[in-house]
Parts: C-alpha cells; structure tokens; sequence
C-alpha cells in the first residue's frame, strides 16, 4: 500500500504517469508497504497467462528474492525510476523515504534493486549511470545500505501512517536496530539468485 499522501499525476510525454506526493513527508517515513492486497505471482502461474496480460505483469510488476512477480494493486505500480530516487526498498517489506520528499514532488525508486530480467534505459537525468543492470543490486548494495542506515535513524522521529501494514515481528526487529541490538538487514536480502 502506498502512503496515504500521494496521488497518480500526468508527469510528462517521457515517463507518462508517476507518483506524486500531496502533502510533506520527512526522511525516514514508510512509503509503501507490501500488503494483503499486493498479488504474488509465482512462475507456474505467469506461464498459464495470456501473453498480454504476461505483457502488463511485466511492465507493472517487479520480481521478489524469490523469483515471483508481485503486482501492486494501487498506485505503487506506478512509481517510476531515478537514479536519485528519494525512496528505497528495505529487506522487510516496506519502502522508506531516504530524503524528504515535499509536496507536488514525484515519488521513486532505483529500479536496480527490483530485480529486473533485462537491462532497462530510462529516462535520462543528471547522473553518472545511465543504464539500469539486473545485478546492479549486487554491485551498489554497500551505498544503498548505509543510505538506507541513515535514514532509518528517523523512523521513530516522524508519523508512520503505515505503520500497521507492518508485521509485529519486523516492528520488534526495527526496535532492536533503532536500540543499537541488531545491525539493519541488507538490502543485497532483495536479490533474486537465477
């Protein structure tokens, strides 16, 4: 589920539609969470598919560490690639903000850890990769995780309106790296192995 404080807005001819939020929301906030509504498709089931539903799956999904496909049923599907994106995955089901993210900005992601099948070209911006590569999880898992390290610093410090969506066992856990008792999983924990 996406955070509350965001809307589907036309971006531009190069991106189409995107995420945007509608109000502030500070470093450290959960932005989306993996929920019951989310749908896990599992290979058998992606093979038995029309070839353009398999087509949409493709575009709208991305592949879990273990090989399945999980479609978003709301506007999490549409979060588009940046290189400087101000939201990361974490390894416990949820995204947070890595920066803060201000009202009228679009919200997105690095879809280097989404474990893309082929190498995606995106939409070109002010940044030193150009391309997006099925094993870039691998190679920029160290950076991501202490950007991710510092901003889960904040999590405690703001409102987590999802806060909910997140397992009491993963809410135990986050007590335990907020206190200095656990080191915070990787986020290398995403990479599906084929």
């Amino acid at each position: 589920m996406m955070h509350p404080d965001t809307e589907l807005r036309f971006i531009n001819e190069q991106v189409g539609y995107g995420v945007v939020a509608t109000k502030n929301i500070p470093e450290g906030t959960i932005t989306w969470v993996q929920d019951d509504l989310d749908h896990v498709f599992y290979s058998s089931q992606v093979e038995k598919l029309h070839p353009k539903s398999a087509q949409m799956l493709e575009k709208y999904a991305f592949r879990n560490r273990f090989g399945d496909l999980v479609l978003c049923w709301d506007l999490a599907k549409y979060v588009n690639h940046s290189f400087n994106s101000n939201c990361f995955s974490t390894a416990y089901g949820f995204e947070i903000a890595v920066r803060d993210i201000k009202s009228g900005e679009e919200l997105t992601d690095d879809y280097g850890y989404l474990n893309l099948d082929e190498t995606f070209e995106p939409f070109q911006e002010n940044a030193s990769r150009t391309k997006v590569y099925p094993d870039d999880l691998m190679n920029y898992h160290q950076e991501w995780d202490g950007i991710l390290q510092k901003s889960i610093r904040k999590f405690e410090k703001v409102y987590q309106p999802l806060i909910d969506l997140v397992s009491e066992g993963i809410q135990l856990e986050l007590q335990k790296i907020l206190l200095g008792e656990k080191e915070m999983d990787s986020i290398l924990n995403l990479y599906y192995q084929r």
